[in-house]
């Protein structure tokens, strides 16, 4: 869906303002109404938190989906925590089911039946298999376990690590899309041959799912900016695939001293800022607290719906 991708991965962005997010981090911002996103939540107790002054929308750092004129959009569109407008797209982002699909060795290996699918991908220990445990609440079905092989609940689930067999692992959601867990880079004992392999594995991938919707790539908010995540940042900006940053563990800071994770997040997007036109979306979660899980499973719906709605 070159189109999508092109919404999604345009080259050369302005600086997403950390405004919105941060305040949400500190609950300023008004809910969005979940049953008509174009109008903020009714008032009542739980909204009357967040009746402080709103902060200034600036529209040129948010990502607005199809269906949706800039110039119309106002804050309680905006999701918490992100800079992703709610657009016509949006629909039942509830997950229902999950099930464990198949581990597949190589790309041409997958699934074939034209489902939709989202890959998952980032620096090892950046928390993947944590937010798809936390995303369809099922607490082992992604284990983060370094053993190869594992069994859960009667089901082999086959996990890659580190200078072992690496894997790309099918996540059947609702009977109708996949969730894709992809082998973690970054990881530090491994060869320079094993990162090679890495490369090549899953560039090769990327190249080659004509139903890959968009890549979440997941970085870990709690540190600063990692050199590894940009250079994948812009590998899937130069090669036209749609991506939303998703920022991890946004409820904690290293060591218990350091950067807030907000602080994290701009300093992310001022490195990254100069590569991309449009800005791509990006979302602060956290695994623990549940921070984000309901709002980026919205945003997924709304791509999901409109590569269903505009399948060539």
């Amino acid at each position: 869906m070159l189109l999508w991708r092109s919404l999604t991965s345009s080259i050369s962005w302005p600086r997403p303002s950390l405004l919105t997010a941060a305040s949400v981090f500190r609950g300023r911002i008004p809910l969005y109404n979940r049953v008509n996103p174009c109008k903020p939540i009714a008032a009542g107790r739980r909204a009357a938190s967040f009746a402080a002054p709103r902060p200034e929308l600036v529209r040129e750092a948010l990502f607005v989906p199809p269906g949706v004129a800039k110039e119309n959009v106002t804050v309680g569109m905006v999701l918490p925590g992100s800079n992703i407008v709610v657009g016509p797209y949006a629909g039942d982002a509830r997950i229902k089911h999950a099930d464990f699909v198949k581990s597949s060795s190589r790309a041409k290996d997958c699934p074939k039946d034209d489902r939709p699918e989202f890959a998952i991908i980032g620096r090892s220990n950046v928390g993947k298999s944590s937010l798809i445990n936390a995303l369809v609440r099922q607490k082992d079905i992604a284990l983060t376990s370094k053993k190869p092989v594992c069994a859960v609940d009667d089901v082999l689930l086959c996990c890659w690590s580190a200078g072992k067999t690496q894997l790309i692992n099918h996540f059947l959601i609702n009977k109708s899309w996949y969730i894709v867990d992809l082998p973690g880079y970054g990881f530090a004992h491994a060869s320079e041959s094993a990162r090679m392999d890495w490369s090549s594995f899953t560039k090769g991938y990327f190249q080659n799912r004509d139903t890959l919707v968009a890549v979440l790539l997941l970085v870990d908010a709690s540190i600063p900016p990692q050199q590894i995540d940009l250079d994948c940042a812009n590998w899937l900006g130069r090669n036209n695939i749609g991506m939303t940053f998703v920022f991890t563990k946004c409820d904690k800071t290293k060591g218990g001293k350091g950067s807030r994770p907000a602080d994290n997040i701009k300093q992310f997007q001022e490195l990254i800022k100069t590569c991309y036109r449009e800005p791509p979306p990006w979302i602060m979660t956290s695994s623990v607290t549940g921070l984000g899980r309901d709002e980026l499973l919205l945003h997924m719906s709304q791509l999901r719906n409109f590569w269903d709605n505009n399948e060539e």
